[in-house]
């Protein structure tokens, strides 16, 4: 708590010397470029120190997922595909674990695994964070029993087209080498029929996209997808069509997911990161238009011919 009152301090402090340099611009004595390097790494910093809740509007496209996983009656089976590595961790790694925080505290069994050799890995530290919140230690879930990774499987699309027959002959063990039939909450899983929704978490080829071209379209399977901001503009025609039951759309959707489920984390931090950065880079903009529209002002006084002058 205490780091948030000494971040808003120093934000106030900012706030305040950002006068001092509109004044010093005005005056046509504007500052040094590292000087600006310094407001923006504290207008990055600072916010990650702050429990402040990032201003978003509600839209369908999230509280869609979030309605679907309410509706769900406890115990219903989750499958969440990780199809990301580290270098998109940023924006889906947050998203990733409200999302299993979400899943647990509705007492809902999570069924892990990844089209990308990385993504299993991923998908281990979400299931450590998730663990580590109370509200979820508390419930206790059982590996095995309430969650399993099966890990990753080569094979893109043909991977999802074969669970759609069977997911044993595409994951016979999990990732710790236990015999799919031996893992209780596989118990009654034979495919996609055999789980309520499906989750998915996608920077790339495979990802979202051909999870519901297989999944929904071939199989019936309930699709919602999280992807990257990038990524995001390519799914929107699937939620027109309901093919897509709903998206997190990067950094902003992931902060709306866990503003939806009262469960701030990271996203939230780091998207009031991004805002107090490019609200930093706006003001500085404007400054530097004042820079330079007086300079050409004083340049034009500069070069008027005196009176009786030659020009």
């Amino acid at each position: 708590m205490a780091g948030h009152w000494i971040a808003v301090a120093i934000n106030v402090v900012v706030g305040l010397t950002l006068v001092w340099v509109l004044v010093r611009t005005i005056q046509g004595r504007p500052i040094e470029r590292r000087i600006v390097f310094v407001y923006i790494a504290l207008a990055v910093a600072t916010p990650l120190f702050m429990k402040l809740e990032a201003p978003l509007a509600e839209t369908p496209e999230v509280q869609s997922i979030v309605t679907t996983i309410k509706e769900l009656p406890p115990g219903s089976r989750i499958l969440i595909s990780f199809d990301y590595d580290p270098q998109s961790a940023p924006e889906l790694q947050p998203m990733a674990e409200a999302f299993i925080k979400f899943a647990f505290k509705q007492r809902h069994k999570v069924i892990i695994m990844g089209l990308w050799p990385l993504g299993p890995d991923q998908a281990n530290q979400a299931i450590r964070a998730a663990l580590e919140d109370p509200s979820v230690a508390e419930l206790a879930p059982e590996y095995g029993v309430d969650y399993v990774n099966l890990g990753f499987q080569s094979g893109n699309e043909f991977v999802i087209q074969g669970m759609g027959s069977a997911f044993k002959n595409m994951f016979p063990q999990d990732e710790r080498g236990t015999i799919y039939d031996n893992i209780p909450i596989l118990r009654g899983v034979t495919n996609f029929s055999n789980v309520d929704y499906v989750q998915v978490f996608s920077s790339g080829k495979p990802g979202t996209r051909e999870w519901v071209q297989v999944a929904a379209d071939r199989f019936g399977a309930t699709v919602g997808g999280g992807t990257t901001a990038v990524q995001a503009p390519e799914m929107y025609p699937f939620l027109r069509s309901n093919q897509l039951i709903g998206l997190m759309g990067g950094m902003t959707g992931a902060a709306e997911f866990e503003k939806a489920v009262e469960e701030l984390g990271k996203a939230n931090t780091f998207l009031l990161s991004q805002m107090f950065a490019h609200a930093t880079v706006i003001v500085f903009v404007i400054f530097g238009n004042i820079a330079y529209f007086r300079s050409r002002r004083r340049d034009a006084s500069t070069d008027a011919p005196t009176p009786g002058g030659i020009s």
